[in-house]
C-alpha cells in the first residue's frame, strides 16, 4: 500500500530506511517514555530497527515512512496502528518526523492522505493520542479536526496523555 499526495509519497517502510528510524529514536524528547527511546547501551540499533522492518507482516494498518517526492529522502512516519482506546476495529493515527522537517506542513499532509485511505477503507472514527506538552502535534491533530475527548490520562513524569478522536 502506498498513498501520494503533491510533495509526499506514503509507503511502506523499506529495510534502508532503518536509519531513519533510529535517527527519529534518537531526536525524541527527553519527556518521551524510556521505551520509546534510545536506551543507554544504544538500543535500539539499526540493525535491530532493520530487523523489525523485514519481520513486519504486510497490513492495511501499518506506519508508512514519508518521503518527499522532490528530494526521495524519508522525513518520517504516518499511518494508523491498532486501536487501543477506541471501540473495537477504531485504529489511532500516529506520525512522528524528523526535526530538520518540522514545520513544513508535512504532517498535515501525510495524514490528510491517512485519513482520506481510512475513510475509503469503511472506517467511521480515528482516534489519536497526544502528550500534552507536545503543542505542534496537537495542533496538528486539531488542523486534521480531532477534537479531545475530555479524558486525560495523567502521567507526572512523561506529561499528561490527552485522547482525540475524530469523525469521518
Amino acid at each position: 500500500m502506498a498513498l501520494e499526495t503533491n510533495r509526499l509519497l506514503l509507503r511502506p517502510w523499506r529495510v534502508a530506511d532503518a536509519a531513519v528510524q533510529h535517527e527519529l529514536w534518537t531526536e525524541r524528547d527527553p519527556r518521551v517514555p524510556a521505551h520509546r527511546r534510545i536506551d543507554a547501551d544504544g538500543h535500539p540499533t539499526v540493525a535491530e530497527l532493520a530487523d523489525r522492518i523485514r519481520a513486519e507482516p504486510p497490513s492495511p494498518i501499518r506506519l508508512l515512512a514519508i518521503e518527499r517526492r522532490s528530494a526521495g529522502d524519508v522525513v518520517g512516519y504516518c499511518g494508523l496502528i491498532d486501536g487501543r482506546r477506541g471501540a473495537d476495529g477504531e485504529p489511532e493515527l500516529a506520525f512522528e518526523l524528523l526535526r530538520r522537517s518540522w514545520g513544513q506542513g508535512y504532517a498535515t499532509e501525510a495524514s490528510l492522505a491517512v485519513l482520506d485511505q481510512a475513510r475509503s477503507s469503511g472506517y467511521h472514527r480515528l482516534w489519536a493520542t497526544v502528550r500534552d506538552w507536545n503543542t505542534a502535534s496537537r495542533r496538528v491533530l486539531a488542523k486534521l479536526g480531532f477534537v479531545e475527548t475530555g479524558h486525560p490520562e495523567a502521567d507526572a513524569v512523561h506529561g499528561a496523555m490527552l485522547f482525540v478522536t475524530r469523525q469521518l
